[in-house]
């Protein structure tokens, strides 16, 4: 009997290392820091309708790469101290392609059996160190605040959740989605929530946030009153527990119920890669599981079809070990107290706060804000409100991050020598 031939593969699908090696060149090309980490030019130069007839790859890639390459923030630019948004490594990069042309589903075992195992196995890595026992993806903190506060409900019945004014708007989004009472608490003057042990919890879900969004502030996690439910959004300060040095700062998280955090905040992933995890998965997974005809293993959770987003970070994990992704946190934790110390010791410069999780929120005395940022060029850094008045906000989650440089742009955009 002859033996069958296995068609060739579409060439469309197949490795294509000359495309490959020419968009590495392309992307090797932008990385070069440029004047500007923030370009004026705005927008993607493309057809205002679907092109009918298609052009070839190198030239769409190199027409594309003056759209895309050249006119997106360098998060790795020295005078980055910005946003939540980390440069990813390149190791990360390398695993995404992979992912990327795998394509897996973990929502079918046999179409992604090793992912679906990679994806557990980064779950029981991670875990331990906020005291929960297992977990599972999700595609950022919004989600996962969801599914903690679904967990809650269906599990021990809450009808309320109470948050912080300073918590992230998606806690209130969550609430809304699933019918419950929102209640929007005061915090202390450095943005800290300490639920009243007074109040009456007994059908309330306490939702409290490690490193709120405008200022990096910790709720008080320990001594907390009786509740059915006690989730931490820790989507920024999470990974801190990972820190040898910094790690305490989360100390209480591990009597949550759920703890939700993102890994492509400051574990530097693509985005799309973050986590929910409980006390007791095996409990909260079944109170969310759905079967289907379609389907040879349980959807746990809000997603459906999922990528394998566990690989990047299963890489850098490999590639870095806790130990090195401890000394890239302490590094940026260094950056922000180096720039809070220059701000301090100026005295045209005042400081909101200490700096507790790597997040500065600091202004000039005489001179606006936002105007100082909107001159800006050489460097950038965000802006927030606190109680009406704009102040500069500069995150370190760069680990080519400048202080000093970024100090000096500022000191030159508000005319102060």
């Amino acid at each position: 009997m002859q033996k069958e031939e296995i068609p060739s593969i579409h060439q469309e699908h197949q490795v294509d290392r000359n495309l490959v090696e020419h968009a590495l060149d392309l992307l090797e090309a932008s990385r070069t820091p440029r004047d500007e980490p923030v370009p004026l030019k705005e927008g993607l130069e493309l057809p205002e309708v679907m092109p009918e007839s298609g052009i070839e790859a190198k030239k769409m890639l190199d027409e594309l790469a003056s759209s895309v390459l050249e006119t997106s923030a360098q998060l790795h630019h020295p005078g980055f101290m910005a946003h939540m948004d980390p440069p990813t490594p390149s190791v990360a990069w390398v695993a995404s392609f992979w992912q990327a042309a795998l394509n897996q589903n973990l929502l079918h075992p046999d179409v992604a059996p090793k992912a679906r195992f990679l994806s557990e196995r980064l779950v029981s890595w991670i875990a331990p160190f906020f005291g929960m026992d297992g977990g599972h993806f999700v595609p950022g903190s919004t989600v996962s605040n969801l599914t903690a506060l679904w967990a809650a409900r269906e599990i021990k019945g809450v009808k309320k959740v109470a948050a912080s004014k300073m918590a992230h708007l998606s806690v209130r989004k969550a609430a809304d989605i699933l019918g419950l009472e929102y209640l929007a608490m005061d915090s202390d003057p450095l943005h800290q929530w300490h639920p009243d042990s007074d109040s009456d919890w007994s059908d309330t879900a306490l939702f409290l946030t490690a490193g709120t969004v405008a200022t990096g502030a910790i709720d008080h996690l320990k001594s907390l009153p009786s509740a059915p439910w006690v989730h931490v959004d820790a989507a920024w300060a999470g990974p801190l527990r990972f820190s040898n040095q910094y790690a305490s700062l989360l100390d209480g998280v591990e009597n949550a119920d759920s703890v939700g955090f993102s890994a492509h905040k400051w574990m530097y992933q693509p985005k799309g890669a973050a986590l929910v995890l409980f006390r007791d998965s095996e409990t909260a997974h079944q109170a969310m599981s759905y079967g289907g005809g379609y389907l040879s293993a349980p959807n746990i959770g809000l997603i459906g079809s999922a990528p394998a987003s566990a690989l990047p970070l299963a890489a850098t994990l490999l590639h870095w070990g806790r130990s090195g992704l401890s000394d890239h946190l302490n590094a940026d934790m260094n950056k922000a107290e180096q720039l809070a110390s220059l701000i301090e010791e100026h005295p045209d410069f005042e400081i909101w706060g200490p700096c507790r999780t790597g997040i500065v929120v600091w202004k000039p005395k005489h001179f606006p804000a936002a105007e100082v940022r909107s001159r800006l060029k050489k460097a950038w850094v965000s802006l927030t409100q606190i109680d009406n008045e704009t102040w500069l906000r500069s995150v370190a989650a760069n680990p080519g991050a400048d202080p000093e440089f970024v100090f000096q742009q500022v000191l030159e955009a508000a005319n102060i020598p």
